[in-house]
């Protein structure tokens, strides 16, 4: 259907909650409610079909490194090749625009086994409108052809909702629905997403499928969705770490939600916790550099909010007899471990007690979940996302690597264990094995989503293009 700025308008405000008739659903719902991708066993061949791809991928040298998301999508375009659908993939790389999709290109070309096109200029911010020369090069591809198109996060476009609030939308609504339109009348009218961690409110995932005749989850996706990440939402011990505190968002979702029984965290996420339970037990804290203003503008730093956020998760966890456990010592730049950071330190990585503790705490939950199965009940889940330190240097990477024993330990108990993807992934493949846990999963933050009580914004864009 053609976009409207008025009914742009009301896309977005459903979308991100403001408007009063916006879709409030559970995970489940959405899931039952999206459609897949056998829905469009009709289409005829030489449809042209946009694919929102996983192509956020940091591909090595030899296939099966470093391409586990481009190895996602390779049922669907194979299935889509052998319909004789014109197949035009779009996405991101990383934050910046100026990141390229060339390596995903080459490694994407070796999974198929066919040439694949990339259209490096395919979009004018300036006029809102696709390139004519960009639409004359997928309007003369053959039936059963795949191109791909560059980076998505090149252009302003992609990133205007990030950050939009109620009142900015008016003035978005225009821009949005040219964009929409000029999708699906010069690239495709169908739409397949197949981007399992594209969780951000990008337009190439929220507001691509407004325009769009049909709208749908890819193989990969749905069938992730209907069957692991369901089954992850039963977890009663999340392991959860990494630099970014805005994660912490993810975990008082999934702590309000009241199913966790336990939280084991590392990273910066960690010391926000850390230094919040140390305020609410009347002690005096330093988080070293990662609470000094001047550093403000580094991914490490923790903002005086986030730490009251993490107070409000602490009283709510208490609330629902949530037990957080947290490191007990920190490993510094210079390899020593300390139990107390300095106003000059840093922390990298996990101490040895701390990996100890984290050990005692696994322990636990292996003998809760005993009871639990000796009690008629089914085996407990666990969740792990992130890294503990910074594992990209070997004298940082002791902590990470040392609990992947733990991962192995709990699923030989019997217990279900989820690993995102990411540095975790990529944590199992380095320090471990893929049988040591039940599902890796190619993207972990998409699964903290889904461990909430939120939706997932495509799942949100896709509900919308088919309800609408």
């Amino acid at each position: 259907m053609t976009m409207t700025s008025e009914s742009m308008l009301q896309w977005c405000r459903r979308l991100m909650g403001f408007a009063s008739d916006a879709p409030r659903m559970s995970f489940e719902d959405y899931v039952k409610s999206v459609p897949t991708f056998d829905t469009l066993a009709d289409l005829p061949s030489g449809t042209a079909v946009l694919v929102r791809g996983d192509v956020d991928a940091k591909p090595g040298a030899k296939i099966g490194d470093g391409d586990i998301r481009l190895r996602s999508m390779v049922e669907t375009l194979n299935v889509g090749r052998e319909k004789g659908w014109k197949q035009i993939i779009f996405g991101h790389i990383g934050r910046k625009a100026e990141g390229s999709l060339n390596k995903v290109q080459a490694r994407l070309a070796e999974l198929l086994k066919c040439e694949i096109p990339l259209i490096s200029d395919w979009y004018d911010d300036a006029t809102d409108t696709i390139l004519p020369a960009a639409a004359a090069e997928i309007a003369k591809a053959p039936a059963g052809s795949i191109l791909l198109l560059e980076n998505t996060r090149k252009y302003d476009i992609e990133r205007v909702l990030w950050k939009a609030k109620d009142a900015d939308l008016p003035a978005l609504a225009e821009k949005l629905a040219k964009y929409s339109n000029e999708l699906a009348t010069k690239v495709a009218q169908v739409y397949v997403h197949e981007a399992l961690s594209a969780g951000s409110l990008d337009s190439s995932s929220v507001i691509a499928p407004a325009a769009m005749q049909q709208a749908v989850l890819g193989k990969y996706v749905a069938g992730e969705l209907a069957g692991p990440m369901m089954r992850c939402r039963e977890a009663e011990l999340v392991v959860f770490s990494g630099i970014k505190t805005d994660k912490l968002d993810d975990l008082e979702a999934i702590v309000q939600r009241g199913k966790v029984r336990m939280v084991i965290s590392a990273g910066s996420l960690a010391m926000a916790l850390f230094k919040a339970k140390s305020i609410m037990e009347g002690k005096e804290v330093s988080l070293g550099l990662s609470e000094d203003p001047t550093k403000a503008d580094q991914p490490f730093y923790i903002a005086p909010e986030r730490v009251q956020q993490a107070r409000r998760i602490l009283e709510t966890g208490k609330q629902h007899g949530v037990e957080f456990v947290l490191p007990a010592d920190f490993v510094l730049s210079d390899g020593n471990s300390v139990h107390q950071l300095g106003p000059t330190d840093q922390q990298f990585d996990v101490g040895p007690l701390t990996t100890d503790l984290f050990a005692q705490k696994c322990g636990d939950f292996v003998e809760y979940h005993r009871q639990q199965v000796a009690a008629g009940k089914p085996p407990s889940v666990v969740f792990h996302n992130g890294v503990f330190g910074k594992f990209e240097e070997a004298r940082f990477e002791l902590g990470t690597q040392k609990f992947m024993s733990q991962l192995q330990r709990m699923k030989q108990s019997g217990l279900e264990v989820y690993i995102g993807g990411g540095e975790g992934g990529t944590a199992l493949e380095r320090y471990g094995q893929p049988d040591w846990v039940t599902h890796t999963f190619t993207a972990g933050g998409t699964v903290l989503n889904a461990l909430g009580a939120e939706p997932i914004p495509y799942m949100q864009a896709l509900y919308l293009a088919c309800h609408s």
